[in-house]
């Protein structure tokens, strides 16, 4: 779940991606509203997105327009992840009256967002590979419940998904729009669920896991996470606090763990339920 980045970030994201390598991260850079780039980003892409962003006529008012965009500039690379996009609608998971198909991040209360397509993408694309049928997929701060459906998916009846966010209200809201999506049938037989927990301790129960996806920021790695994570699998987490980085955390068939960072982002931070609550 996405977050504000401070007003001067259009220009850093320009310096940054003006020596870098194809394929970008960006989220509304035209708003400063959210920041996510990487060293495969490019200038040109950040340029021509920009605009795109704020098109919602056309194909872009619809699920199918939002994935052909972002196949087009690249944000979507797998048929896999471009399938499950198409077949989970995004205008299910975000509030009434939002503009569903646009590429941005937005509120969706209890201070929490739901963030941006492209990063969905992102985060579909780094776990594909451990989100195979019969596997098992955690998803923390599981907010409007988007990602979690689409990890359904793709694990299928097989397999198993869990997501976990401390905000009931947001738990009930996120099952109410699941069963009104394509992954309605995973949820009613039981392969899919939602619970009201507080993620940083993630879903024992369960464990341990193919694939598991962190939707807010943590100062590190949290270490019940990593027990959870079974060898061989794969956690997708962004880690730091004004600075950020999604990191990739590969753990070994022998317990070993191999971390490396793929872009720099923007999120909330993974905290307590009342320190979320603060201010709202």
């Amino acid at each position: 779940m996405l977050a504000p980045p401070h007003a001067g970030c259009y220009a850093v994201a320009l310096a940054a991606v003006a020596f870098s390598r194809p394929r970008p991260l960006y989220s509304s850079l035209f708003q400063h509203r959210s920041l996510a780039f990487s060293s495969r980003a490019s200038l040109r892409f950040i340029l021509s997105a920009g605009m795109e962003h704020f098109s919602t006529k056309g194909s872009m008012d619809k699920n199918e327009g939002l994935v052909e965009q972002l196949k087009h500039y690249g944000m979507i690379k797998s048929d896999k992840v471009a399938e499950v996009m198409q077949i989970v609608d995004r205008g299910l998971f975000v509030p009434e009256g939002s503009p569903a198909y646009v590429d941005s991040p937005m509120p969706i209360g209890y201070n929490a967002t739901i963030s941006a397509p492209h990063m969905h993408a992102t985060c579909l694309e780094l776990l594909e590979e451990h989100l195979q049928p019969g596997m098992r997929a955690l998803d923390v701060g599981s907010g409007t419940g988007y990602l979690t459906a689409c990890f359904a998916m793709m694990v299928g009846p097989q397999g198993r998904t869990v997501g976990v966010e401390h905000i009931p209200e947001l738990v009930a809201s996120s099952i109410n729009s699941i069963e009104r999506s394509a992954a309605s049938s995973l949820l009613n037989e039981g392969s899919l669920s939602v619970h009201a927990a507080d993620g940083r301790k993630g879903w024992p129960e369960l464990a341990p896991y193919d694939a598991i996806h962190v939707g807010a920021a943590s100062p590190d790695i949290p270490r019940a996470l990593l027990e959870q994570l079974k060898p061989g699998g794969r956690m997708v987490i962004p880690v730091g606090n004004f600075f950020q980085n999604l990191k990739v955390v590969d753990k070994n068939d022998d317990g070993s763990v191999h971390v490396y960072s793929e872009a720099s982002v923007r999120f909330v931070p993974l905290t307590s339920r009342a320190a979320q609550l603060q201010d709202y």
